[in-house]
C-alpha cells in the first residue's frame, strides 16, 4: 500500500462504488457466503443492519450505514482487507483469484486494487463507462468480421473491459469448461475434465472418427490444446501471474479466435457408442 493511498483512507466511497463493491464481494457464485459476511461485519465492528436480506443488499446496506454513521470508509476498507486475506482461502484456493478479479473491477473506479497478497494499494482510476463501451463495440465488431463463435461474442461486454481485455478472454475460457461439463455430464474442471472427456477407448467425446493413427493423434493434440489453454487462464498459480496482464486488443482477438475454434470443435464432437 503506497503512502498516497494511506492518506486517502478517509475519503468516501460514492453510492455507485459501494454498490459495485458489495456486488463483487457478495457475488452469487464467487463471492462471500452469508456466514462469512456476518462474521466479517462483526469482526470489523460494522452493524449488520439487514441480516435477512439477500447478500448483496445486506452488505451494501451495512456499508452505507457505516459510512453515513462514521463519515469515513476506514472500517469498510478493513472489511475488504480481511475478506481478501489469502489464508482465508487455504481450503478453497480456487475462490481467491475470481473473487479478486471481480472486486478489482469494482475498486478500479475508486483508484484502489487488491494485489496478489490480498493487500490494498493505489491504482490508476479506471476510464469512463463510455470508454469501456467503445472498447467492447470495437472488439465485438472485429470478432464478427472474423466469424467467431457466438458463445465467444457473449463475453465482449463492457463490464469485462474496464481494465483491459484479459477478463473477457478469461471468462470466454471458463465457458469452454462449462460447455464440456454440459455435453458430458462431468463435474470436473481443468486438465482432469479434459482427460475424462477426451481419453479412453472410446472417449466420451471424439472430434473425428478415430479410425486412423492420425485421427487419434489429432484427438490427443486437441486435448493438449485444451489443457494448455486452461493451464494458462484457469490454473490458480498461473492465474495469479496473469491477472494484471496488460493484454492488447490484438492479443485478445487472437486468443478469442482460438477459443472460438475450441468451441466449434466441441460442438461438432460426437459421443461414440460405449459397449
Amino acid at each position: 500500500m503506497t503512502p498516497g493511498y494511506q492518506s486517502g483512507e478517509d475519503v468516501h466511497f460514492t453510492q455507485d462504488q459501494l454498490q459495485a463493491i458489495a456486488d463483487a464481494l457478495a457475488d452469487t457464485s464467487e463471492g462471500l457466503t452469508g456466514t462469512e459476511i456476518g462474521f466479517l461485519l462483526q469482526t470489523c465492528n460494522i452493524t449488520d443492519t439487514d441480516p435477512a436480506m439477500t447478500k448483496r443488499h445486506r452488505l451494501y446496506n451495512a456499508f452505507a450505514h457505516e459510512q453515513n454513521r462514521s463519515k469515513e470508509r476506514t472500517r469498510i476498507l478493513a472489511f475488504i482487507r480481511k475478506s481478501m486475506k489469502p489464508t482465508r482461502f487455504a481450503r478453497e484456493p480456487g475462490r481467491f483469484e475470481p473473487m479478486r478479479a471481480n472486486l478489482n473491477r469494482a475498486l478500479a473506479f475508486a483508484g484502489i486494487s487488491v494485489d496478489a497478497t490480498g493487500k490494498l494499494e493505489s491504482a490508476t482510476k479506471a476510464g469512463t463507462l463510455g470508454e469501456a463501451e467503445r472498447r467492447a463495440r470495437e472488439l465485438r465488431a472485429d470478432l464478427l468480421s472474423r466469424g467467431v463463435h457466438g458463445d465467444v461474442l457473449f463475453f465482449c461486454k463492457e463490464e469485462l473491459l474496464h481494465d483491459n481485455y484479459f477478463h473477457a478472454v478469461l471468462e470466454a475460457v471458463k465457458s469452454v469448461a462449462d460447455k464440456l461439463r454440459k455435453r458430458t455430464g462431468l463435474l470436473d474442471d481443468g486438465a482432469v475434465l479434459v482427460d475424462r472427456a477426451f481419453s479412453g477407448n472410446p472417449p466420451i467425446l471424439a472430434i473425428n472418427g478415430l479410425r486412423t493413427k492420425s485421427e487419434h493423434d489429432e484427438q490427443k493434440g486437441f486435448a493438449n490444446l485444451l489443457k494448455g489453454t486452461f493451464g494458462m487462464f484457469r490454473n490458480p498459480a498461473a492465474h495469479e501471474a496473469k491477472v494484471n496482464w496488460a493484454m492488447s486488443k490484438d492479443d485478445a482477438e487472437d486468443l478469442l479466435s482460438l477459443v472460438s475454434l475450441i468451441h466449434r470443435r466441441i460442438d461438432a464432437a460426437t459421443m461414440p457408442p460405449r459397449v
